[in-house]
């Protein structure tokens, strides 16, 4: 069974002591040793923002399927709607998933823009604007409004975890933060049930999400209080992790387990769609991926890599391995980086 602490940041957030802020980096260390996942309460993020990202999935995957569509982009585009049965999260790690099939998920991303950083000549390919619903009435009325806050808010939390990852492992300060002062964050809004008529075979075997780790530096995640995500444990068995009231469940990426050298575990995670009485029951979330400056070249950190831990990996810029990972999940084109340890570890898993 795996524990996933419920650790207070306010230390960090609302002006606390030297000694509070050291107990906090303290009890992050732990978490992303052992398990790579946290219950993250004293966020600081007001319940009006909180309530505003609920209505706002709401408003948006309670529309008709055909109007969704209409804010799909290229694969190769991380923004927008992403239909039901589009993607496959575990080729993302080089793996098929157990059944064959698709993903059950459908999504609708925004993310960083070029122009948000004018000083800065970034390429549009990695900073694409964003595709909004042309709509902007009714239950869509404060839907773009509802889902910048609550970016800007999830951002907010990403940067101060990051300051907080630099005390945990004794860094100085800018290590990881210089990282991703221009980040390619992006915002995950996902629901996990098929509009109305549309056939589902509720075999015991259909996918959420597939087995997948995360690419960046650090997720925020915002989940209903209903079950279906699961981390992989050391055992190979997958444990339910339900959000404790108000917390925010994150969890370390796959940056930060190059810069770290693997002593913080980018955990292996699924979503198995809750079926109750032959029904699949819905299920939102928010997932804003804090990682990293796509320029930014990441590998391990003095101090990293000594006898007990010889260096796992070459460095590589976030862009590059950012696109690898989505060239598995979005274009369903298996990894072609070096996944093995991963792909292995969820082959062995009780699937």
């Amino acid at each position: 069974m795996i524990h996933v602490p419920v650790i207070d940041i306010s230390p960090y957030i609302a002006g606390g002591t030297e000694e509070e802020r050291d107990a906090v980096a303290r009890q992050v260390d732990t978490a992303a040793r052992e398990v790579g996942f946290i219950q993250l309460a004293g966020h600081g993020i007001d319940p009006d923002t909180w309530d505003g990202l609920a209505d706002a999935l709401d408003a948006f995957f309670l529309r008709d399927l055909d109007l969704k569509k209409r804010t799909v982009a290229p694969p190769e585009v991380n923004r927008g709607y992403s239909p039901p049965k589009s993607e496959r999260l575990s080729l993302s790690l080089g793996v098929e998933s157990a059944t064959g099939m698709n993903d059950f998920f459908e999504a609708f991303n925004i993310g960083a823009q070029a122009s948000s950083f004018p000083e800065l000549a970034l390429p549009a390919a990695d900073y694409p604007e964003n595709v909004w619903p042309t709509e902007t009435d009714g239950a869509m009325a404060d839907f773009r409004d509802n889902l910048e806050r609550w970016f800007d808010a999830a951002q907010h939390v990403a940067e101060t975890l990051t300051v907080i990852f630099e005390d945990a492992l004794d860094v100085p300060r800018g290590t990881i933060t210089s990282l991703a002062d221009h980040s390619i964050d992006v915002l995950r809004t996902i629901n996990y049930a098929l509009d109305p008529g549309q056939a589902v075979e509720l075999d015991g075997e259909l996918t959420g999400m597939g087995e997948h780790t995360d690419y960046g530096i650090v997720t925020v995640l915002w989940a209903d209080r209903v079950a279906g995500l699961q981390v992989l444990g050391e055992d190979g068995s997958w444990n339910d992790v339900l959000p404790e009231s108000g917390a925010l469940l994150v969890n370390v990426g796959d940056v930060t387990a190059r810069l770290t050298n693997d002593q913080w575990k980018s955990t292996l995670h699924r979503v198995r769609p809750p079926v109750v009485d032959g029904t699949i029951r819905r299920r939102r979330s928010a997932a804003f991926f804090h990682d990293g400056n796509v320029d930014a070249v990441v590998g391990p950190l003095p101090g990293m890599v000594d006898n007990e831990h010889p260096a796992r990996y070459e460095p590589m810029t976030v862009g590059e391995h950012v696109a690898r990972k989505l060239a598995g999940s979005r274009s369903l084109e298996s990894n072609a980086s070096d996944t093995s340890r991963e792909s292995e570890r969820v082959l062995s898993s009780k699937r």
